[in-house]
C-alpha cells in the first residue's frame, strides 16, 4: 500500500506569500499530500494555485478577523494545532515557523519538519514585540511577558514531537540547536530563478524590495541614501510605509506594492540590491542575483552563505557585507562597493543563484524524505 502524506502548514492566506509557502508549494509538487492548516482562505481564492482544494482546518477559521491573521490569537496557536486528528497518515510533513511542528503523532507516524525558523516573536524578536506593542507596556506587559514565557515553553516541549528537523540555513540550524538543542539537515528552501530576468544592463539607481516592517531596517537605508544621496528606488508596503514617506529626500522614490512584472524590472536593472536585515535565509538576496543584480547586505544570518563578498572572492563575488546595522557602516559599503563594481561579473552573480533553484531544493528534500524513511522499520 503507498503510504499516505499530510503536510502541515501555519496559515494560507493572500498575504502569506513569503518563502515558507514557496516551500509548501514545491512540496505539493512532488508529493501527493493532503494538506492542513491554522486557517484557509487561499482554497477560496480564484487566483490561488490552491483553490478549490480541500484544505483541513482548525477552529481559528471562525474567529472574527482571522483572515488578516491568526498572530493576534497568538495564546491560542498551541492549542488549536493540537486539534488537527492526522492518526489516517503514515507520515507527517511540517513547514514551521510558529506552531505547525507541534501537531500531535504517534510512534508509528514519522514526522519530518521543514523549519523556517523557531517562533520569532517567543524567541529572538521578544524584546523587539514587548517595546513596539502596546501590549507589552503597564501591567498588561506582565501578562504578555508570562504567555510569552509559557509559548517558549511549548516550543520546546513540541519539539520533542519531531524526528527529523529540517533547516532553510546554517544559521536556522544554529537556532534551533540553541532552542531545542536537536540537529537539523540544512536544505535550502526553493527560489523560481528560472522565471526572473537577466540583464547585464545595469542603471544608474539602488533598489530595495521588502516589507515595511521595522526590523527589515528599511529605515536605515533611507537615512543612508539621504546622506549620500544616491538614487534609491523602495518597494513594499507595510506599517513603516508613512514614516519613510516622511523622512525620505527627493532622489529616493517609495513605490509602495508593485506587480510582479514591475518588481522583476526593477531588480534585474538595479545597480546593487540593498538589505539591511538579519534573515535566516533571504530569498530577495538569491532572487537579485539571479538577476545578475549584486548585493549589498548585513553580513549576518543567511545572507553569509547566499552572497560572496568581492573584498575576499575577487573573481566569485556577488556583492559586499558592511558588519554593523549602522548608517555609517552602509554608506561605507556602499561606497566601497562602488570602488569594487568594475570588478563584478554579472553572469557569474546569476551563475551563483542557481544552486538555489527549485530543482535543486527538490532533489535534496525527496533524497532526504526516503532516507528518513528508510530508517523506519514501521515504513517499510
Amino acid at each position: 500500500m503507498p503510504l499516505k502524506y499530510a503536510l502541515v502548514h501555519e496559515w494560507l492566506t493572500p498575504k502569506a506569500t513569503g518563502g515558507s509557502e514557496l516551500v509548501v508549494r514545491e512540496i505539493l509538487n512532488h508529493i501527493d499530500a493532503d494538506l492542513y492548516a491554522l486557517i484557509d482562505f487561499e482554497s477560496s481564492n480564484p487566483e490561488s494555485y490552491l483553490y478549490k482544494r480541500q484544505i483541513g482546518k482548525t477552529f481559528l477559521q471562525h474567529l472574527p478577523l482571522a483572515r488578516q491573521g491568526v498572530q493576534k490569537y497568538l495564546p491560542l496557536l498551541p492549542l488549536a494545532i493540537e486539534q488537527l486528528d492526522l492518526r489516517q497518515y503514515d507520515v507527517i510533513l511540517s513547514s514551521s515557523h510558529a506552531v505547525a511542528k507541534g501537531i500531535l503523532t504517534n510512534p508509528d507516524q514519522l514526522h519530518i519538519c521543514y523549519c523556517h525558523s523557531p517562533m520569532r516573536y517567543a524567541w529572538d524578536l521578544t524584546f523587539d514585540y514587548l517595546n513596539q506593542s502596546k501590549l507589552g507596556k503597564g501591567g498588561m506587559g506582565w501578562i504578555t511577558r508570562y504567555l510569552l514565557h509559557s509559548l517558549r515553553q511549548w516550543d520546546v516541549l513540541s519539539a520533542n514531537r519531531v524526528d527529523y528537523f529540517i533547516a532553510n540555513s546554517q544559521h536556522t540550524a544554529r537556532r534551533i540547536w540553541r532552542c531545542y538543542r536537536r540537529a537539523a539537515k540544512v536544505i535550502y528552501p526553493p527560489v523560481n530563478i528560472e522565471n526572473l530576468p537577466f540583464s547585464p544592463d545595469k542603471e544608474d539607481f539602488y533598489l530595495i524590495v521588502s516589507r515595511l516592517v521595522s526590523y527589515k531596517q528599511v529605515s536605515l537605508i533611507v537615512q543612508a541614501f539621504n546622506q549620500l544621496k544616491r538614487p534609491l528606488v523602495v518597494i513594499g508596503t507595510g506599517p513603516e510605509m508613512k514614516n519613510l514617506q516622511a523622512i525620505a529626500n527627493p532622489h529616493i522614490q517609495i513605490l509602495g506594492w508593485q506587480p510582479e512584472n514591475v518588481v522583476k524590472t526593477y531588480m534585474s536593472h538595479a545597480k546593487a540590491f540593498i538589505y539591511a536585515a538579519c534573515e535566516d535565509f533571504g530569498i530577495a538576496l538569491v532572487e537579485a542575483q539571479a538577476c545578475g543584480t549584486p548585493v549589498i547586505a548585513y553580513g549576518a544570518g543567511g545572507a553569509l552563505e547566499t552572497v560572496r563578498d568581492i573584498r575576499t572572492c575577487m573573481e566569485t563575488g556577488t556583492g559586499i557585507f558592511f558588519k554593523e546595522q549602522t548608517v555609517t557602516a552602509l554608506v561605507d559599503a556602499v561606497e566601497k562597493f562602488e570602488a569594487y563594481q568594475d570588478c563584478l561579473k554579472y553572469e557569474y552573480i546569476k551563475l551563483h543563484a542557481t544552486q538555489f533553484s527549485t530543482q535543486v531544493f527538490a532533489d535534496r528534500y525527496l533524497d532526504f524524505l526516503n532516507q528518513c524513511q528508510e530508517e523506519r522499520p514501521s515504513l517499510r
